[in-house]
């Protein structure tokens, strides 16, 4: 099958869309596919441990976005319809569209190739944060290019909600995989602990990216439990106000690869106080590591943390909830055990194999809709 995978963000970028942008076009070299990416050209330098695109890559001219210069917007250009055409895809996979994505799913149109389109950022959110208004803008966008697609892909149970009540159709579950032999409870390294923890009883983390949408200021009244330490792993545009708000906190920095699987296992509880997520990556890789997470009830953590046995859901927005709940799990090594074997049972078969087999279901799925139309 040839696939033309069109992503808004692609390695060396760090996010969600290209970790997953990235694991889809492997899976599909594996398979024995034929995929073609198509993403942004962006200004960042490789990250330490990154790994080579397994199929080509086509980049299309980008500028960043006002107020968040790590995420790319593509500029109009001949490039991806000239791409589309060379390429001859039997489908065209669309990850997160919304700007190139949206320019694709026309290129598609045009082409009469079928499309798949993977919702992934809650971008009527973004709208708000970074552009000072212009979510119900953002829905009609997202509404129009997703309800365009011949299936569209959704992360979690409250993102395929969020999509249905704004009147999209066709909308499927397909959540993310992991890997779950890097992220692994034996990756927990003794000396890189005591080094964090810095002489405290309780290691505490969190790892994502650093921006106002994250609420990483909640983990203020966390840091000042007694004998806890807590440690934030990203960064963003909110860093250096995090620093500053944050006294208590020790920031990392970006970290990746082995080096990130290492901090994940080493941690006591890992924490993730963003409340917009539409499936939460990072939650589930700390559950493959072994550790029990508090998160908010809310998105994607919902699906992924069963509340009182791999780890606690506590009201998003509040500080105390997230110290509270950390300072019941500080009370019982035993229980951190207990939780954190179940979180890694629950996740553990989840592979990106796995999961990037079901995606080929759901390609399967559409290519036999459109014959069967054909007919």
């Amino acid at each position: 099958m040839r696939v033309a995978l069109v992503t808004e963000s692609f390695p060396p970028d760090v996010n969600g869309v290209a970790h997953c942008a990235l694991e889809t076009a492997r899976h599909l070299v594996r398979r024995g596919h034929d995929p073609l990416v198509i993403a942004p050209l962006g200004g960042a330098a490789p990250a330490s441990g990154s790994q080579e695109s397994p199929c080509p890559v086509v980049r299309v001219p980008s500028m960043p976005l006002p107020g968040y210069p790590q995420v790319r917007i593509a500029l109009p250009g001949r490039r991806l319809s000239a791409a589309l055409a060379e390429h001859r895809p039997d489908l065209v996979h669309l990850a997160s569209p919304f700007v190139l994505g949206a320019r694709a799913m026309a290129a598609a149109a045009r082409l009469r190739v079928p499309t798949v389109a993977v919702y992934q950022t809650d971008l009527g959110r973004y709208a708000r944060t970074y552009l000072g208004g212009g979510g119900t803008a953002a829905w009609r966008r997202i509404k129009a290019v997703h309800a365009a697609a011949d299936r569209t892909l959704a992360p979690s149970s409250a993102a395929l909600r969020d999509l249905t009540e704004h009147g999209v159709p066709r909308v499927h579950l397909w959540p993310r995989g992991v890997d779950s032999e890097r992220f692994h409870p034996g990756r927990r390294d003794s000396v890189l602990r005591s080094s964090l923890a810095a002489g405290r009883e309780l290691l505490v983390g969190y790892v994502g990216r650093l921006a106002p949408e994250k609420d990483v200021r909640l983990l203020a009244e966390t840091s000042r439990l007694p004998g806890v330490r807590t440690v934030v792993v990203g960064d963003g545009p909110s860093a250096a106000g995090l620093r500053t708000a944050l006294p208590e906190v020790r920031f990392m920095g970006r970290r990746t690869g082995d080096e990130l699987a290492r901090i994940y296992a080493s941690l006591d509880v890992f924490v993730h106080t963003g409340p917009y997520e539409t499936f939460c990556q990072t939650v589930q890789e700390a559950m493959a590591s072994g550790v029990p997470v508090v998160a908010p009830r809310a998105g994607g953590p919902v699906d992924l943390v069963d509340h009182g046995r791999t780890g606690l859901l506590v009201t998003p927005g509040d500080g105390a909830a997230f110290r509270d709940a950390v300072r019941f799990l500080g009370g019982s090594a035993e229980l951190r055990a207990r939780y954190g074997a179940a979180a890694r049972g629950a996740v553990a078969e989840r592979t990106w194999a796995a999961v990037g087999d079901l995606l080929l279901g759901h390609y399967e799925a559409v290519l036999g809709d459109r014959t069967a139309v054909a007919a």
